[in-house]
């Protein structure tokens, strides 16, 4: 069912997402739409530039998009369904999510030499609330779990991508 144009590609994978129960991959829409991915990457780029003027916007990580709210909406959204936020992540746990936000794919003995502790707990408490999941294992000796975020952290943070994350800033290398 090819789209007569862009417009209506545009709403057809905006429909999609609204009825997605979780983040949809690029290819999986473009199959349905019987279309090719890069049209599909097109009209994603288009709901992207325009949800400025709406109070739903696609949120991208890698090849899955997802329909969510605007950031600002939150607060309106939490009190309308009764969702009680007033759990705060520690700072342990902010630090170690920062790591792998910025870092990702990364392991956890690799959060823990950045972090100079051991984040067994924190890794475990950011995967039980869903804001960690693992996307992979290295092809070495133990096969260690690689770590990145997922869409419920972007909501978490009020992110549409990682790319709207603040900019890391430079470390100076230390003086030998």
């Amino acid at each position: 069912m090819e789209p007569s144009n862009d417009c209506s590609l545009d709403r057809l994978i905006e429909a999609l997402l609204f009825v997605a129960d979780e983040p949809a991959n690029v290819a999986d829409l473009a199959h349905a739409l019987e279309t090719d991915p890069e049209s599909v990457q097109q009209a994603i780029e288009r709901l992207i530039a325009r949800s400025g003027e709406r109070g739903v916007c696609v949120a991208r990580v890698g090849p899955r998009v997802q329909l969510v709210t605007i950031r600002e909406a939150a607060p309106l959204i939490e009190r309308f369904l009764g969702i009680d936020r007033s759990t705060k992540l520690s700072p342990a746990a902010m630090e170690t999510i920062a790591i792998i936000a910025y870092r990702q794919p990364i392991t956890r003995a690799q959060v823990d030499a950045i972090r100079g502790v051991n984040s067994d707990g924190v890794i475990r408490t950011l995967l039980a609330k869903n804001l960690v999941e693992i996307q992979g294992h290295l092809e070495q000796a133990g096969r260690p779990a690689l770590l990145g975020t997922t869409f419920e952290c972007l909501q978490y943070f009020g992110l549409g991508s990682l790319d709207d994350l603040p900019p890391m800033p430079e470390l100076d290398e230390p003086a030998e």
